[in-house]
């Protein structure tokens, strides 16, 4: 699924939309805890769902190699938070959806957790 068709999915706002606006999300991972990420997320044209809102998020995603983050429940990074993701070159998008409903709704358009 494309990351503008998971952006229209999750009702989401883009704060800093994907260097390739082709980039496709085949996996998605949900979690507040940036040290599940490290242990868990390892696949590429993988997304990840937080309601964490700090830079450490965007520092995990690079590490990682997770090409999106979605902010869930309305969270808004701040400015130098969104300006991290820019020079990453992660793509950033918000939404108000719980953490559960987002990841469900991307679940049942086909994006899959690791593994499956």
């Amino acid at each position: 699924m494309r990351f503008d068709e998971c952006a229209r999915l999750l009702e989401a706002e883009v704060l800093v939309p994907p260097t390739d606006p082709e980039m496709e999300i085949r996996v998605a991972c949900g979690s507040d805890l940036m040290s599940d990420v490290m242990a868990f997320a390892c696949s590429a044209n993988e997304m990840l769902l937080t309601g964490l809102v700090n830079p450490q998020v965007i520092r995990t995603a690079e590490m990682m190699d997770v090409k999106a983050v979605v902010f869930v429940r309305g969270k808004r990074p701040d400015d130098g938070i969104l300006e991290l993701a820019r020079t990453r070159r992660v793509a950033v998008m918000r939404t108000a959806c719980p953490m559960f409903v987002a990841c469900g709704r991307l679940y049942a358009a086909g994006v899959r957790g690791k593994g499956e």
